[in-house]
């Protein structure tokens, strides 16, 4: 069994989701994977299924009914992975837009002290390729809004690929997050930060997928801008004590 468990979302990626699964698994360091799916009508969780045999305790499947949205998938992905007791638990998307060998770097962040490893698009510049620019501005200024609001130092606050150390997930009341949209990323590092953690950010490239569709709405992106007001808000009245 791996100390390392990476956990990816699926909701129609039948495009990507063996060729990312067959990435993973070809890097050096050995990985598992679980995939969420939330009842994909494309068939990606059968894709998933016809792997399984050769990827035996490697490649893992929870099937959930509906859409559900990303941040409760990876809140049932977390709990998952605590109750198996990986180390080290990832976020990834499953388009190529994170670059899978960039994982090793993430869990080298974590192995050598931090307790959260983000793969950071603008910690170096602005690292992006093939967005259109409206959307590196429209990333790049919610990243500064979040830092105005909730003054993490943070320079990718909405960053989707990330490492965790296992102490992180059993310390958050993983419950208590809210934010089931693109908002979650921000929730999660918020809250790791307040709890005293400390967050490093790796820098990567990302490159937008070349197939699939993207899940991005304005509904989601209305869920981070005023979410964020009320989440600082609401720290106000946490204790964010570790033996509390």
């Amino acid at each position: 069994m791996s100390d390392s468990l990476i956990i990816i979302p699926t909701y129609n990626e039948k495009e990507n989701i063996e060729k990312i699964i067959r990435k993973v698994f070809s890097l050096e360091f050995s990985f598992e994977i679980l995939i969420i799916d939330d009842g994909s009508p494309d068939g990606t969780a059968d894709i998933v299924k016809t792997l399984q045999p050769f990827f035996a305790g490697r490649l893992h499947l929870e099937q959930r009914i509906g859409k559900l949205g990303l941040g409760t998938a990876y809140i049932h992905g977390f709990k998952w992975a605590l109750n198996h007791q990986y180390d080290f638990i990832f976020e990834m998307d499953a388009d190529f837009s994170h670059n899978p060998d960039d994982l090793i770097k993430l869990r080298h962040a974590c192995v050598n002290g931090a307790d959260v490893a983000i793969g950071s698009r603008y910690v170096r510049g602005v690292n992006v390729v093939n967005w259109p620019m409206s959307r590196v501005l429209m990333s790049y200024f919610a990243s500064m809004y979040v830092r105005f609001i909730t003054r993490i130092d943070i320079q990718d606050a909405t960053a989707g690929f990330k490492c965790y150390r296992k102490i992180v997930l059993e310390t958050i009341p993983l419950d208590k997050i809210k934010f089931v949209g693109y908002a979650f990323q921000i929730e999660m590092k918020f809250t790791a930060i307040q709890y005293g953690f400390k967050v490093v950010e790796v820098p990567i490239i990302f490159t937008d997928r070349t197939e699939g569709v993207s899940k991005m709405s304005t509904r989601i992106f209305r869920e981070a801008f005023f979410g964020v007001i009320q989440m600082k808000m609401n720290s106000w009245f946490r204790n964010y004590d570790r033996k509390a």
